[in-house]
């Protein structure tokens, strides 16, 4: 029995992706380890969004490659391997196999056709037409949470994002059949599933099953009901697209208390100069707009971003206005990444003229403002009751366990007799600096 060793890169689609690939190549029956130096086969399942993502590839393959004892077939799945395509048998030789983003269902056969010493193995190709998108019977990262894709792909083409290229056009899953796995994942002890995909709240299924015992001003929305009518104790979604973002999903959420109290929207600049040239579709003040109707549910809604600094022709006053933005928002949390160009794409032909020094200064600044944010938000916790999902033992302390409350902040606490797999009631009784520590009541 071969032993293959998966490393995934990158968003949790990706994520979705390996647990699918963990499941079909135990089924052609393969033996999956986390013990990268007994593997036959390594896989990694990159990502494309930034270059630093990129060059990691490079680096673990080289370093796979760099053990003369290592006698192992290497193959690239993801958004890296369907762009590259077989360019990447020429950028590293220590490549077997290349598989793209809709071939996952066949890597078992892109592995054979390796193993029997075929060279520079590549499938790029659509997915097959029985492709099975059920997630309740894959293999996942944790036996309580799970995530399932909803929708696959984006149509927006933000001028510095590579996605609509590595993965396509948008294409959404049938409302029955998402409220179907649902079911079935609560059936088999799943406490909490997330919703995924590059553009969620753009879901538009080619027919409303499903969807017609509920309200609601979008498809999203009404599917966002259907799925808290399953009844499963806890459900999240990302990525929200700011254009999209409807505020009937916040009344859906109000209305539902097993939808989480947790709002990821991707903001990328405060400048209105900026997001027209990155091409977003929203402007400061409609994103303004979203921003205080979620701050105005009763439910206290957390709220996270994405933001890209130093995009090509980025002056100071358009980063004044980013960092007022972030004052005016007071993020929980926002994932801060310096703009790098991605070729194929409009603003990969613009000129990089934000220099590394400004970038880092700015990434630094930015961060430092966030810093606030989050200790401001984590302090006001202290006291207050959460609801969290224990996920995991804490590694430093195995009384201890570590989850995440319905509004997606991170707490280790006192067991006090529980148990993973758990929704406890956790008191805060101090704030760390990204997260928060209580006892359980």
């Amino acid at each position: 029995m071969k032993k293959v060793y998966l490393e995934t890169f990158g968003c949790q689609m990706n994520v979705s992706d390996s647990e699918r690939v963990v499941t079909l190549l135990e089924n052609e029956g393969f033996e999956i380890t986390k013990d990268e130096g007994s593997a036959d086969v390594v896989i990694f399942n990159t990502c494309s969004v930034r270059e630093k993502a990129e060059h990691k590839l490079y680096t673990r393959v080289g370093q796979i490659r760099n053990d003369p004892d290592a006698n192992k077939l290497v193959g690239v799945m993801g958004c890296v391997a369907q762009l590259e395509g077989e360019t990447l048998f020429e950028k590293d030789r220590g490549i077997d196999f290349v598989v793209g983003t809709k071939a996952v269902g066949r890597v078992h056969k892109a592995i054979r056709n390796a193993e029997s010493g075929t060279r520079n193995v590549i499938d790029l190709k659509g997915r097959e037409d029985d492709y099975d998108w059920d997630v309740s019977h894959t293999a996942r990262h944790s036996p309580y949470v799970a995530f399932l894709p909803i929708i696959e792909g984006c149509n927006k083409f933000c001028t510095y994002c590579i996605v609509p290229f590595s993965r396509g056009r948008e294409k959404s899953l049938a409302a029955s059949e998402i409220v179907r796995q649902v079911l079935e994942l609560r059936r088999g002890g799943v406490k909490e599933v997330h919703l995924i995909g590059q553009n969620v709240n753009s879901y538009r299924p080619k027919s409303e099953s499903g969807l017609e015992d509920f309200k609601g001003a979008t498809p999203f929305s009404r599917l966002l009901r259907a799925v808290a009518a399953t009844g499963i104790e806890r459900i999240k979604f990302t990525t929200s697209f700011p254009r999209d973002f409807h505020p009937d999903i916040v009344d859906a959420i109000n209305e539902y208390e097993n939808l989480c109290n947790w709002v990821h929207l991707p903001v990328q600049s405060g400048s209105d100069r900026i997001l027209r040239a990155m091409r977003r579709g929203h402007n400061v003040d409609s994103y303004k707009k979203r921003i205080d109707h979620i701050k105005a549910s009763p439910r206290s809604l957390s709220l996270t971003t994405d933001i890209i600094v130093g995009f090509p022709g980025e002056t100071e006053e358009d980063f004044e206005a980013t960092k007022d933005l972030v004052r005016y928002c007071e993020y929980d949390a926002a994932y801060i990444f310096k703009y790098s160009p991605r070729p194929g794409t409009p603003a990969g032909e613009l000129a990089d003229d934000v220099s590394a020094g400004v970038k880092t200064s700015r990434f630094l600044e930015l961060e430092n403002i966030q810093k606030r944010n989050v200790s401001r938000s984590l302090s006001k916790s202290v006291g207050s009751t959460f609801s969290v999902l224990a996920e995991k033992r804490s590694g430093k302390d195995s009384r201890h366990l570590s989850g995440h409350t319905t509004c997606h902040k991170v707490v280790n606490f006192n067991s006090n007799g529980a148990s993973e797999g758990d929704i406890c009631n956790v008191r805060i009784t101090e704030a760390k600096r990204n997260t928060l520590f209580g006892e359980r009541i």
